[in-house]
């Protein structure tokens, strides 16, 4: 894919992904993490979308802050970052084919699960936390992609969906950091991959797309619920996932 094509994707799969987030309070990287997966390959594609999800999550915070619910942003905050370790550890250890097919997995279980237990049992409590705080990071630096995972959570904590969307952006902010930072660190992502512009260029769009999607998502937030947007989220996370999934399988049959 040519240079202005490729980044008119990446704008657009930015900005709808962050009118879901902003709508639902989670959708950047249900949307654009199987979408860069598919035109880039999953190791920058994820990178990106963690980048996004910084970005995002700091962005939507500010409007939210007196909702925010500051204790469990602790504890979920704090294993999210012990959770990225491994992940990042992992990215680099798998090639480009099977790290797209894990992604198209994590997702598309997690979305199953997520529709197909509509009632959880009840456990609240630090260990709960705990588990969702570190699965939540793993996920989220192999796969860009966390949300199920909490609202899973969500449901089994009975977390409130007022409190539990404005508490996901500083927790979607420091997964994010934490998912860039390891990965870097570790070497773990080849930046010179397949994307023909570089990787720190592409800041001034990903927050250009996010401010934009606020701002709309904003303007929609009085046509269209919160349960509306979760439902496009998954939608085009399902069907991005299977594209990906189709590219996996491609590149490890090759």
């Amino acid at each position: 894919m040519s240079l202005l094509p490729l980044l008119a994707v990446i704008a657009a799969a930015v900005l709808v992904g962050t009118v879901l987030q902003r709508l639902s309070g989670s959708g950047v990287g249900l949307v654009v993490a199987p979408v860069l997966t598919i035109i880039i390959g999953p190791g920058l594609g994820v990178l990106i979308t963690n980048m996004t999800t910084t970005v995002s999550g700091f962005l939507i915070m500010l409007a939210v802050l007196p909702r925010i619910d500051w204790r469990r942003y602790r504890m979920v905050g704090l294993f999210a970052v012990v959770g990225a370790v491994p992940g990042a550890w992992l990215v680099g250890q798998l090639s480009s084919g099977w790290l797209a097919i894990i992604l198209a997995a994590l997702v598309l279980c997690a979305l199953g699960l997520t529709i197909g237990l509509p009632r959880l049992p009840r456990w609240d409590g630090r260990i709960s936390g705990v588990i969702a705080g570190t699965l939540g990071g793993f996920f989220n630096t192999t796969s860009g992609v966390a949300a199920p995972v909490m609202v899973i959570y969500s449901r089994v904590s009975d977390w409130s969906p007022t409190s539990f969307a404005a508490t996901m952006q500083p927790i979607f902010l420091t997964m994010g950091a934490a998912s860039v930072i390891t990965k870097l660190s570790f070497g773990s992502v080849d930046l010179d991959g397949d994307l023909p512009v570089d990787l720190w260029v592409l800041f001034p769009l990903v927050i250009g797309s996010v401010l934009i999607g606020i701002a709309v998502g904003g303007l929609l937030s009085k046509l269209v619920t919160p349960h509306g947007a979760r439902r496009m989220a998954m939608t085009l996370a399902t069907l991005g996932a299977l594209g990906a999934l189709i590219r996996g399988v491609i590149e490890v049959t090759a």
